[in-house]
């Protein structure tokens, strides 16, 4: 699960772009990042104690990724195996460590910049090309996609330097189930621990 800590950096800075963002169109979306950049600078730069910026990043969460479809995807065929109790505290163990992951690496995008590139429609939304800058490292290229989810825009996968998160995700949670009796309560289980170590 290493390997998606990267991304999940990729998604914590795509978090804040989207920070009080209006609701947008597929068409819209290039125009959704850009009008949000001073938020990005307000969450990072914030001296609100973590707990505060937590409970605000949950918000921003809930409101603009799609957090279910993400975990449904990241599960792949397994998510059919699962029954209804698991599946429903699979997503919720998902979007705790998701936001724990976001929580803990807004700290590093201090001084952070960033330029919106083009945009190209896809079917149901469309992919913002930005770069972001951050002070003492490369240029990041990262991509974010946009859907137009129950008619509101959503993240459906963010894509840094040609790596996307809920691929990555997905990978590593069929490699764990394959080396765990294919066990959907195992990879549950780990997930609880994960929080747990997290919170200890």
């Amino acid at each position: 699960m290493r390997r998606t800590q990267f991304l999940l950096s990729g998604l914590a800075l795509g978090l804040a772009l989207l920070l009080s963002a209006p609701r947008a169109r597929a068409q819209d979306a290039a125009a959704f990042v850009r009008q949000t950049g001073d938020a990005l600078v307000q969450v990072v730069n914030s001296t609100a104690p973590r707990p505060t910026k937590r409970e605000e990043l949950e918000r921003v969460l809930d409101r603009t990724v799609d957090v279910e479809g993400i975990a449904r995807f990241a599960l792949g065929r397994f998510w059919r195996a699962a029954n209804p109790q698991q599946q429903q505290e699979y997503v919720h163990l998902f979007h705790e460590v998701l936001l724990n992951s976001i929580t803990s690496k807004l700290g590093e995008y201090r001084g952070v910049q960033f330029t919106v590139g083009r945009t190209v429609p896809r079917q149901g939304g469309a992919t913002v090309q930005t770069v972001i800058l951050r002070p003492n490292n490369p240029p990041t290229n990262v991509q974010w996609v946009v859907a137009d989810t129950g008619g509101s825009a959503k993240i459906e996968d963010v894509i840094a330097e040609g790596t996307s998160l809920r691929v990555t995700q997905q990978s590593d949670y069929i490699s764990y189930l394959q080396h765990n009796g294919n066990s959907v309560q195992a990879l549950i289980n780990a997930l609880r621990r994960q929080l747990a170590q997290a919170s200890g």
